[in-house]
């Protein structure tokens, strides 16, 4: 399959992470303007909605193929506006959304892959996780919700989880809308400034914030540990919003075409249906 510029310099490469190293206010792969990335993206809409409607079709004839974008990223990276301007793309009833917060008292019993079984999207869908089991090794490191030894397994049971994903038909798109630490203040501040934000703003977003290089460095292990060859890493700059999401559009596209998504064979006589329907008497 051949990939974009832009798929191309946002796939992390094997080997330690830096995100330091890593320009959170840049479009790499695209040569355009703000404006040209918001006709790049919306131009995609065509293109996304046949594709998805094509593999919401081939559900119906028992294919187990579908999508599970896995959105990550800091306070204000800014999942919601990929929901909005990119998933908002494609027809909703084909998409399955699962946000993840804390775990309730039930999912704390069971294993923390329990819950995320359960909000994975059927075949046909595309699925997006809005936060996910990464959650578990990021969160559970930076707070010491877990033993350090119970943080490591889970790395493995990870890499092993989702690649039994893949084997079952799922095509794995994770994505770490990766932000500066002053575009987060510049973005809390908006919300706090506008009246019409404040429903958006979370007083323990200051206190998670106060652990911004904690959860760098938390995010680089998980970068370095998990990014494999069936589910690769893409790390998203996320300071421009525009270019954020028409990379999240890029991604998607180029996943949805890999699949080779043709429309289903009919399991009746057209011709026969032709003309029985010409055929027919007047309707009174």
């Amino acid at each position: 399959m051949t990939t974009s510029a832009i798929t191309e310099a946002l796939r992390l490469p094997a080997g330690p992470v830096d995100l330091t190293t890593i320009e959170t206010d840049v479009a790499p792969g695209f040569d355009g303007s703000k404006s040209d990335g918001k006709d790049t993206l919306f131009a995609m809409g065509d293109e996304l909605s046949d594709l998805q409607e094509r593999l919401w079709a081939q559900r119906t004839v028992g294919s187990e193929q579908r999508i599970l974008l896995v959105l990550q990223g800091m306070d204000t990276s800014g999942k919601g506006g990929v929901l909005r301007h990119t998933i908002g793309l494609v027809d909703p009833q084909g998409v399955r959304i699962t946000s993840f917060k804390a775990p309730t008292e039930e999912e704390r019993a069971h294993d923390f892959l329990w819950r995320i079984e359960k909000g994975l999207p059927p075949a046909g869908f595309i699925g997006v996780f809005d936060r996910s089991h990464y959650e578990d090794v990021l969160i559970a490191r930076v707070r010491g919700l877990a033993e350090p030894e119970e943080i490591e397994r889970r790395y493995g049971a990870i890499n092993d989880f989702e690649a039994r994903l893949v084997g079952e038909g799922y095509s794995i798109i994770k994505c770490m809308l990766h932000i500066s630490a002053d575009e987060q203040k510049a973005r809390l501040a908006e919300r706090l400034a506008n009246p019409e934000k404040h429903w958006k703003y979370n007083p323990g977003d200051l206190d998670e914030r106060a652990h911004w290089s904690a959860y760098r460095e938390a995010y680089e292990v998980v970068l370095e540990r998990t990014s494999t060859q069936l589910a690769p890493w893409y790390v998203v700059p996320s300071d421009k919003k525009w270019f954020r999401n028409l990379a999240i559009g890029q991604l998607l596209l180029e996943t949805l075409r890999g699949l080779d998504l043709t429309w289903p064979e009919a399991d009746f006589d057209v011709e026969a249906e032709q003309e029985r329907l010409a055929q027919e008497a007047p309707v009174q």
